[in-house]
């Protein structure tokens, strides 16, 4: 399988008493494939499945499935610190019918790349679909290595990699010594350097809100070629780039865009804040950086 555009990974809308918000899930996905989007991801980091059940992880799994059918590729996050949750997260997906899965290390436990790599193989025998890859290491405590590499790369089920290193060398590794793993931008700021060193797709949160601009810096430059337009696109998201990578708020002010309100409600009441309550919403249509400088909007 290719990969190629822009891959979403969806946020879960609350309500104010921490309940999930399904018809604003809907309606935020019925948004992003109007707007183009090439692909969305269910139960990803951004829709912080770490605060959900399986029980409400398969749900929202199906739920996406429902809305995406015939229309959208959907791939179902598998990531669980128990290997038998991230199988059942797998086998659940094959059974609705999602076009891929994404599979990344298990958190807080620190395996060994080999023991990364078994558990890997393990929830890939669950489903049995095209896998993209997570290295997230800055959550997970451990990257995905070059042994971790040469033992998945057996199976033909792990055709990408989201790289959220946001180690620039890492970009270099994948591009050489790995151009059967797919690369797939996952950090952000950085989108530019992938696409320079042939990346294919992006795993972006801020499409989310601005899913358009998004799609215009992936056509720029992996589809035109236009790395002059590309540059222009880039320098223009930047103070966004900046914010969401090393604000330390990033699903925060992801989620501050929010799904779109009922026609009922003032827009200001679809915007739902983050389940937690040392999770203040943002004001005043900002997110301080880790400086404590703002950003105000602009207009790329």
């Amino acid at each position: 399988m290719r990969f190629e555009g822009i891959y979403t990974p969806a946020i879960t809308p609350h309500r104010e008493d921490g309940s999930i918000d399904r018809d604003a899930f809907v309606r935020h996905l019925e948004k992003l494939m109007a707007a183009g989007v090439h692909g969305i991801i269910n139960g990803g980091s951004t829709g912080e499945y770490y605060a959900q059940s399986m029980e409400e992880r398969r749900e929202m799994a199906s739920l996406a499935r429902e809305v995406t059918q015939g229309r959208c590729h959907l791939m179902v996050g598998t990531v669980a610190i128990r290997l038998e949750d991230s199988q059942a997260m797998a086998e659940h997906a094959a059974r609705i019918g999602a076009d891929s899965i994404l599979v990344g290390s298990p958190p807080y436990s620190v395996p060994t790349e080999r023991e990364n790599a078994l558990n890997a193989l393990a929830i890939d025998r669950a489903a049995d679909l095209p896998i993209m890859l997570y290295n997230y290491p800055g959550r997970m405590g451990i990257n995905m290595g070059e042994e971790f590499l040469d033992r998945v790369g057996r199976s033909r089920n792990f055709c990408a990699i989201k790289e959220s290193s946001g180690d620039i060398n890492r970009v270099h590794l994948l591009a050489r010594d790995y151009p059967h793993i797919q690369m797939s931008c996952g950090m952000d700021d950085q989108a530019l350097e992938f696409f320079a060193w042939g990346g294919r797709s992006w795993v972006c949160g801020g499409s989310n809100f601005l899913p358009a601009e998004h799609i215009a810096l992936w056509q720029a430059c992996a589809v035109e070629g236009n790395f002059d337009k590309g540059r222009r696109i880039m320098s223009a998201l930047m103070p966004l780039m900046r914010v969401l990578e090393q604000g330390g708020k990033f699903i925060q002010c992801i989620k501050h865009g929010g799904p779109p309100a009922p026609a009922a409600e003032a827009p200001e009441q679809g915007r739902q804040a983050p389940v937690g309550t040392d999770r203040p919403r943002v004001e005043n249509h900002h997110c301080p950086d880790r400086r404590g400088v703002s950003h105000e909007p602009f207009d790329p």
